[in-house]
């Protein structure tokens, strides 16, 4: 490996733990801790479910159409998650950094890429591309689910901007193929 990508590896790695580090601070905050285990449950499955339920019952043939694309976005989201999960194998913060606790359930061994992420940035483009008058909220929600997952200590921040890309392209494909 060339000596100047190493180099900026590890300095980016390093990146990644501070800030890591940082937002974990606040999970010290009973509050806030609280608030940001509340977004993080919402980016649970159960939840993604639901709203596939949801939506063709409120939003009759429109939110069918929805329902439809958010299950085939959902389906690749999880093809691609594990696939990349194997592949690089990260550590979690929670169980190498020193200073940084696990303030939520660990769904897995690996960090890279945050699938709760993932899945609410996913959801939010496509839900946006049906009800644009929610885009706002949707993607303050998606922000809000990677914050929690860095906060509690679950991820990285490179793991919660990953998954995010990772879910938005996604669905821009299914909107492009199936929309």
């Amino acid at each position: 490996m060339p000596r100047w990508y190493d180099h900026g590896r590890l300095v980016g790695v390093e990146l990644d733990r501070r800030w890591a580090t940082a937002l974990h601070q606040h999970a010290a905050q009973p509050a806030l801790l609280r608030f940001l285990l509340w977004c993080s449950r919402l980016g649970d499955g159960p939840m993604w479910f639901a709203l596939l339920v949801v939506l063709p019952l409120a939003g009759g043939t429109h939110g069918a159409h929805c329902a439809a694309l958010l299950a085939a976005s959902g389906g690749v989201n999880l093809s691609i998650y594990w696939t990349i999960k194997r592949v690089t194998r990260r550590t979690r913060p929670c169980q190498q950094c020193p200073g940084i606790r696990a303030c939520a359930p660990i769904p897995d061994r690996f960090s890279f890429p945050s699938g709760h992420s993932l899945h609410a940035a996913a959801f939010a483009l496509l839900i946006s591309a049906f009800y644009p008058a929610l885009a706002p909220l949707l993607c303050f929600y998606a922000v809000l689910v990677g914050l929690a997952r860095v906060v509690l200590g679950l991820h990285y921040p490179s793991d919660v901007i990953g998954g995010g890309l990772i879910g938005a392209a996604t669905a821009a494909v299914v909107l492009l193929q199936l929309g």
